[in-house]
């Protein structure tokens, strides 16, 4: 537990309408952070294969831009931009498609993402939350396969991470 005033926990869990991957995995919080944190590392594992990230755009501040373009095998593009609601650093990322770069509203959103990282033995605590607005809209993501895909990415991420 942490004493930021901005660090979303447990008990902010709503089982309607949040969605939840938790998991150990065998990977230093320290490079789970960078995975996350630098565009040129996240684009090798952000997106469940077959698809890809094709672009990623960082600006790690609240406020600050979060884009991915995701690229479906056939070439079609999804283009998503949000931004950064809290960054406490080595710890939690909270970044949401409700609001742009600098708060500015966006004209649809999905979900708000909260990631939560922390040490375990010699390896990371991982815990991945996707809020969404309403119980229709959580039940779709479960219904796209959020813990199959979710976890895939975490796959790859650790996949990824040893290879450095």
């Amino acid at each position: 537990m942490t004493d930021s005033l901005n660090t979303v926990t447990d008990a902010d869990f709503d089982a309607s309408l949040d969605l939840k991957l938790e998991r150990v995995v065998p990977v230093a919080p320290e490079l789970v952070w960078k995975a996350w944190t630098e565009p040129e590392h996240l684009v090798h594992w952000f997106t469940p294969a077959p698809w890809k990230t094709a672009a990623c755009e960082i600006d790690l501040r609240p406020g600050g831009k979060f884009r991915t373009v995701m690229q479906s095998p056939e070439g079609e593009l999804v283009d998503s931009t949000g931004c950064y609601l809290v960054v406490e650093p080595g710890r939690q990322i909270v970044f949401t498609d409700a609001l742009g770069p600098a708060f500015r509203p966006n004209a649809t959103s999905f979900m708000t993402a909260v990631i939560t990282i922390e040490p375990h033995g010699d390896g990371t605590r991982y815990v991945a939350v996707a809020r969404h607005k309403s119980p229709e809209d959580r039940q779709s993501h479960l219904d796209m396969g959020f813990a199959d895909g979710w976890g895939s990415a975490l796959d790859q991420l650790v996949a990824y991470v040893n290879t450095w």
